[in-house]
């Protein structure tokens, strides 16, 4: 059983309910949950051409999708961050003193094999166990 487990949720895919199951049935009876989604603006040119209203607009869009997600599940409260996913997720649950990770993976395409995907890079940079879900 863990105390402290990050459900690491994307938005646009289908893994969260699975992924809120599993973490209350390895939730110690006194543990909490965090539901944790990273939310990544845009870089580069396109993060240039987008009004800082807009932004933030997506961003209060994805903390109301976020409290959606989490409605049902009174163990867990959602947390929102901005930052690189592969990065913040690792880096939070430290943070945090989490002693799990639940992720989704999708399967790898070609791209995920020079670059690494985001569970990859959490299973390589967590410092507590990661659970991956696909």
């Amino acid at each position: 059983m863990y105390k402290k487990i990050i459900v690491a949720l994307s938005l646009d895919h289908g893994i969260s309910e699975t992924a809120l199951a599993k973490a209350k049935l390895l939730l110690d009876p006194d543990g909490e949950i965090i539901a944790l989604h990273v939310y990544e603006r845009p870089t580069g040119m396109a993060g240039a051409y987008i009004a800082e209203e807009d932004l933030q607009r997506a961003q209060n869009t994805a903390q109301q999708r976020l409290a959606e997600r989490v409605r049902d599940v009174p163990e867990a409260k959602g947390v929102l961050v901005n930052g690189h996913s592969g990065r913040v997720i690792a880096d939070y649950a430290h943070k945090e003193g989490a002693d799990c990770i639940i992720m989704g993976s999708h399967q790898p395409g070609l791209g995920d094999y020079f670059l690494g995907s985001t569970a990859a890079r959490v299973v390589r940079h967590a410092h507590c166990s990661v659970i991956v879900l696909r």
